[in-house]
């Protein structure tokens, strides 16, 4: 279990497979800044809503130049689905063997119902264009979190 991604050290790029049958490199994406958010499932109560707050937030977030990426180790098809059924309007990306998770410190050891487990942990890694960390949210609560997001977006402005 790797320590959490800081502020201030280069995001560790990477090239996952996308909802969209392409394949996403962060790299390809300086330029402009990138949210780049962990979560556990598919399609689970918390994570739909953390994904629909996101789409609701799209054209608000690109006003900032910004991309968003969700990041979860469900496979390719499970991602289609879940952004078929909600009308997510960005990129999920599958690291089905949480390789990506571990370089940025979202793998990590989770206690749910008394069992201990591991698992992706809900954070979200604000990327300045440079590829350089800006803002991490470790443990994120749901709600309100798009606002938070918003708000260390104008602040990279």
């Amino acid at each position: 279990m790797a320590d959490w991604l800081e502020p201030g050290k280069k995001a560790p790029d990477f090239t996952l497979p996308a909802d969209d049958g392409t394949k996403v490199k962060l790299s390809s994406l300086r330029g402009k800044p990138v949210v780049l958010y962990f979560y556990p499932r598919d399609d689970t109560p918390g994570c739909t809503a953390e994904a629909c707050a996101f789409r609701d937030r799209k054209s608000q977030i690109a006003e900032h130049g910004a991309a968003v990426l969700g990041v979860s180790t469900d496979p390719v098809e499970s991602h289609v689905k879940f952004r078929d059924k909600f009308q997510l309007n960005f990129p999920l990306l599958a690291d089905t063997e949480h390789k990506v998770a571990e370089k940025y410190g979202a793998w990590r050891e989770k206690t749910r119902f008394g069992k201990t487990s591991m698992g992706v942990q809900r954070s979200t890694f604000l990327i300045d264009a440079g590829g350089v960390v800006r803002k991490v949210w470790k443990s994120v609560r749901v709600a309100g979190h798009d606002q938070q997001v918003l708000a260390a977006l104008a602040e990279l402005a």
